[in-house]
């Protein structure tokens, strides 16, 4: 096709127009930059809500029964057998308690949050019985507990030693003029990959925690799991109309709406400031090509003398715009993959390069960079970037097609 062949003639460095070329190549390198990082903070983003959902509602349950009296669920095991017929897609259902204590040992001494759940539960929650880092979790039972890897290495702890476990003045009615404390060994250390989690929490042997706080036969909450997340507030109320109005029923999705909110309002203003790089790019692409179309005024009055139709010299400049939006839009997309799926590499040898913290599990509340690439986003930023290219050769197509012949050979 000849017009092809005049396009790709066009785009060959080496010819006269040297600055119209200049202003088209960092027009393509801005091109492949926004589309490269626009897919690398999506992803990331997207590995942030995914990582913080998977931890939070491994820890919590995607819905969670409590009492609106604060004085305990009685007969949970009937209680979560009738939950269990509310919905097929009620996986598991783990009656705990959650209560505040003080871990103490050597002299040190921090609050915890108790985790309190049998052992059959404790197999049934993934997310601590996969991550247990040191320790056997066969050894979980009376008189033991599971602390998270930063709790350890904040108090000085490993397997097989002793903590002390104390309730502050009033937690317990029959104690509440002193402090109740008992001693525990630790069975093993975990670590979920989530810092506040891996620093604040105990998990501790259910009839222990019902000795311990004095509760026989009681639990502070059920945590309910599901197949289906995104119906979680839908299951929630008919868990609620079927256990009545003495039970408060909450499903993740308003347990932690604030931490999802912040995050999906990131990401989309994150998105909306970096497309601001494409649209800078794409008028870029405009004044070069406008430049270049001034620099082949006589080349193009020739060729259409030659009989070039309009529409031919339309299309050569439409062809010249699609290959820089098809170069920038493909390398930015392997720019953004290549950095997405290997994000957490490159943050680890940044570090040992600066030698400098980079990603602080403190502030960001995870021990690591998650990066997951959604591939229909990948689509949607790849078709914006090649669209607006394609937009932006229109004007000088138009223009260059528009040329009397006679009076550009005047010239």
């Amino acid at each position: 096709m000849l017009e092809k062949y005049i396009a790709l003639r066009y785009l060959k460095l080496g010819n006269r127009s040297g600055f119209a070329y200049i202003v088209t190549l960092f027009s393509l390198i801005g091109i492949a930059l926004g589309v490269g990082t626009l897919i690398i903070v999506t992803s990331v983003m997207n590995g942030f809500r995914a990582e913080l959902l998977d931890k939070i509602v491994g820890m919590r349950g995607h819905i969670v029964v409590t009492t609106k009296n604060n004085q305990g669920i009685s007969k949970y095991e009937q209680l979560a057998e009738k939950i269990y017929k509310v919905d097929t897609r009620i996986t598991k259902v783990i009656s705990q308690i959650e209560q505040q204590a003080v871990i103490a040992v050597n002299g040190k001494a921090r609050g915890a949050m108790i985790q309190a759940i049998s052992k059959k539960s404790l197999d049934e929650k993934k997310l601590i019985s996969n991550n247990i880092k040191y320790g056997k979790i066969t050894d979980f039972k009376d008189q033991t507990l599971l602390i998270g890897r930063r709790m350890a290495e904040i108090i000085g702890v490993k397997v097989g030693d002793n903590v002390e476990l104390m309730i502050p003045d009033g937690a317990v009615e029959k104690t509440s003029n002193s402090v109740k404390s008992d001693t525990y060994k630790i069975a093993g250390i975990f670590e979920v990959g989530m810092n506040e989690y891996d620093k604040n929490i105990i998990i501790m042997p259910l009839s222990e925690a019902q000795d311990f706080w004095e509760t026989p036969g009681k639990v502070s909450q059920i945590e309910i799991f599901i197949d289906d997340i995104e119906n979680a507030h839908n299951i929630a109320q008919k868990i609620a109309n079927a256990l009545g109005e003495e039970y408060i029923v909450i499903d993740w999705e308003h347990a932690d709406s604030s931490i999802f909110h912040a995050v999906t309002v990131e990401k989309n203003v994150m998105t909306l400031i970096l497309s601001i790089i494409v649209l800078v790019a794409v008028f870029n692409i405009i004044s070069g090509l406008t430049m270049f179309t001034n620099s082949k005024i006589k080349e193009i009055a020739i060729l259409k003398t030659m009989g070039l139709t309009r529409q031919s010299i339309l299309k050569i400049f439409l062809i010249i715009g699609s290959s820089i939006g098809i170069i920038g839009t493909a390398s930015g997309i392997s720019i953004g993959l290549l950095i997405s799926l290997n994000i957490d590499n490159i943050k680890k040898f940044l570090e040992r390069f600066s030698n400098s913290e980079l990603f602080s599990e403190e502030i960001y509340f995870l021990t690591h960079i998650p990066s997951r690439t959604d591939v229909t986003e990948v689509c949607y930023i790849s078709a914006f970037a090649f669209i607006l290219c394609l937009f932006a050769t229109i004007y000088p197509a138009l223009k260059a097609a528009r040329l009397d012949p006679v009076g550009a050979l005047r010239i």
